[in-house]
């Protein structure tokens, strides 16, 4: 029952995720439309439609990349390992997860939110949008977060895996 809850919050939480990216990928289609639309159709290209798009696409790949993670679609090289025995492949698939969760907790989420405050208290802003820079930044801790937890999860799947021949085969 405890498990059942625990995997509806993480559901909602990644269906919020996703919506996220997809709002964010509106504006970035927006931002870039105008940008190209002022550029040409009014002789100078406004000044924030280009800074918009870098930032929008850093939350979108660190954003998307969770959501990769979680739903297993990101990128891996596992032509070695698909040729391991079952018990080795699990041992790797352990490993791996660990370092990934190192990666998150380490330099996602608790050098993300060192950069954030660091940027704040600095009072940091961009320069076409005049936004805090912090706020931009606030994409790693948030990306690490959802990587730590879906790591997380996948490693108790993988521990709790029984290997068999099949996964040989896979």
């Amino acid at each position: 029952e405890r498990v059942a809850m625990l995997r509806v919050i993480r559901d909602r939480l990644t269906r919020g995720l996703e919506l996220a990216i997809v709002a964010i990928v509106a504006l970035l289609v927006v931002s870039v439309v105008w940008g190209v639309f002022t550029r040409y159709a009014l002789g100078e290209q406004a000044k924030w439609t280009e800074e918009l798009a870098r930032f929008l696409l850093i939350w979108v790949a660190l954003l998307g990349g969770a959501v990769a993670f979680a739903t297993r679609s990101h990128l891996g090289v596992d032509v070695f390992v698909n040729r391991l025995h079952p018990e080795a492949r699990r041992v790797t698939e352990v490993v791996a997860f660990l370092v990934v969760l190192f990666f998150a907790v380490t330099v996602l989420l608790l050098g993300g939110a060192k950069v954030v405050r660091e940027a704040l208290a600095l009072e940091q802003t961009t320069p076409a949008l005049g936004w805090k820079m912090g706020h931009v930044y606030l994409a790693l801790p948030i990306s690490g977060f959802f990587v730590a937890l879906y790591t997380l999860e996948h490693l108790v799947a993988t521990l709790r895996r029984r290997p068999s021949n099949t996964d040989a085969e896979a």
